[in-house]
């Protein structure tokens, strides 16, 4: 009778603990989020948004662009933004929200982007709407976007 009591004991003690843990690690993991979006918004700024958006992408990673077209695997990517109209483009985007799965494995991103660039008479362009980035861990720890 004792040894189930203190059983019981230590199974409620450790139920108790693990939400607070797991709290604290989806909250590590939206930090890392977060992290990931500001350097890929600044691998955008440094060295184009086509090496940006390749240097992030899963090698499967799907975007969507105008006219609903989907690019599909991060070679394509690249090669949709070395398309000379987006050469003179820059982007900023700021995450709004951002949610983790249970496993800590996949996350989702949502919030502003800007988007500048020059028309086809040379007169700057700007941009404003809303993205929305699926994210996933790699076996390297490090997150590359699979949707974006």
């Amino acid at each position: 009778m004792k040894n189930t009591f203190g059983l019981f004991i230590f199974l409620s003690v450790l139920s108790g603990c693990s939400p607070k843990s797991e709290t604290k690690n989806l909250t590590y993991v939206k930090l890392e989020i977060i992290q990931t979006e500001k350097n890929f918004e600044k691998l955008v700024a440094e060295k184009g948004i086509a090496e940006g958006f390749y240097q992030f992408a899963d090698s499967n990673a799907v975007i969507k662009r105008e006219h609903d077209t989907l690019i599909i695997g991060k070679n394509n990517i690249k090669n949709y933004y070395l398309h000379s109209k987006h050469l003179d483009a820059s982007v900023t985007w700021t995450p709004d929200a951002v949610s983790v799965s249970d496993a800590g494995d996949m996350a989702s991103s949502y919030g502003k982007y800007v988007w500048t660039f020059k028309d086809a008479s040379g007169k700057e362009q700007v941009l404003k709407g809303i993205f929305h980035t699926v994210w996933k861990k790699q076996k390297d720890g490090s997150w590359k976007y699979i949707w974006d």
